[in-house]
């Protein structure tokens, strides 16, 4: 960008959230449907339904996790070379994120979409902290008071979390890291800690249009380009993943009823992260490929 105190904003109707549940389920929908076609994959004879489908046609398995529903990575890609295209990784952390797992999850996470879209990096890798959010009136005078010890707990955290960027950003696997919801006082608590400084800012303005000057100043002065958004911070919430999963009508039957001895998996289902990406061809501005990859834990089970 040029000099002048301006944002990006991003337009959109339709909250991420929405977007989310809304692919989870139509992937989810598609790919039991095609199970259905295949008659190997019915657990009861006649006529076959939804409810019939045998899990394991639809869902992979490994040691220790369940990929719902199973991904075909032979399918991805983009239509053009890498060079023409502008990808953008957002990824968020949800408030029963474990701390001493978040290393992994971005590599993890990181690692799903360069296989979706079958490219060796990505341009821009955004992360989202559960618990944090941008409050344009608080800005000026954000309370980040650690005499008790908590806020310094918090960046601690941050920072430790952020070296995990900072490695994919020196293995060349992404070219900018960035974080979201981040004011200027927050911003001057991180920028003395890090080796790679954020180049970009998402923030959640609320449809209020107001970012406030001290900020606007700030990135500017630090050379931090500030985009708006719409993005939920807690994108996943736990019952949407157990209703999405569940034994209702609308759920994919995986998890098992509490409250009877039916059949499915059993346990607290706690979500991890959501990442979302899109891939933008350069030269015209078009959005090619956007998705999502969701990754919770199931703990407690039998």
């Amino acid at each position: 960008m040029n000099g002048g105190l301006s944002i990006i904003r991003r337009s959109g109707t339709e909250k991420s959230n929405t977007e989310l549940i809304n692919s989870l389920r139509s992937n989810i929908d598609t790919a039991r449907q095609g199970a259905i076609l295949n008659p190997d994959s019915t657990a009861a004879a006649g006529e076959p339904s939804s409810t019939d489908v045998n899990p394991s046609a639809w869902t992979s398995h490994d040691a220790d996790s369940i990929q719902i529903p199973s991904i075909d990575f032979s399918s991805g890609g983009l239509g053009e070379e890498r060079s023409g295209y502008d990808i953008t990784v957002k990824l968020f952390f949800l408030p029963s994120t474990r701390l001493n797992a978040r290393a992994e999850h971005v590599k993890e996470a990181v690692n799903l979409v360069l296989r979706e879209l079958r490219v060796p990096s990505i341009d821009v890798l955004i992360v989202s902290f559960a618990g944090i959010s941008f409050d344009a009136d608080d800005d000026e005078d954000e309370d980040l008071d650690d005499s008790d010890g908590s806020q310094a707990e918090q960046m601690d955290d941050i920072v430790g979390t952020w070296q995990s960027l900072e490695s994919l950003h020196a293995a060349g696997i992404v070219s900018q890291i960035g974080l979201a919801e981040f004011g200027s006082e927050r911003l001057r608590k991180l920028l003395p800690r890090v080796k790679v400084r954020p180049s970009v800012d998402q923030i959640n303005v609320r449809d209020c249009c107001v970012v406030p000057k001290s900020l606007i100043l700030y990135a500017k002065e630090e050379k931090i380009q500030l985009l708006t958004h719409n993005d939920c911070t807690n994108i996943l919430p736990k019952g949407t993943v157990r209703e999405l999963l569940g034994p209702s009508e609308k759920g994919a039957g995986l998890l098992a009823d509490p409250k009877s001895e039916s059949k499915g998996l059993r346990g607290e289902v706690e979500p991890q992260w959501v990442t979302k990406y899109t891939a933008v061809v350069r030269d015209r501005g078009v959005i090619e490929n956007k998705g999502y990859f969701a990754m919770a834990e199931l703990s407690n089970s039998t």
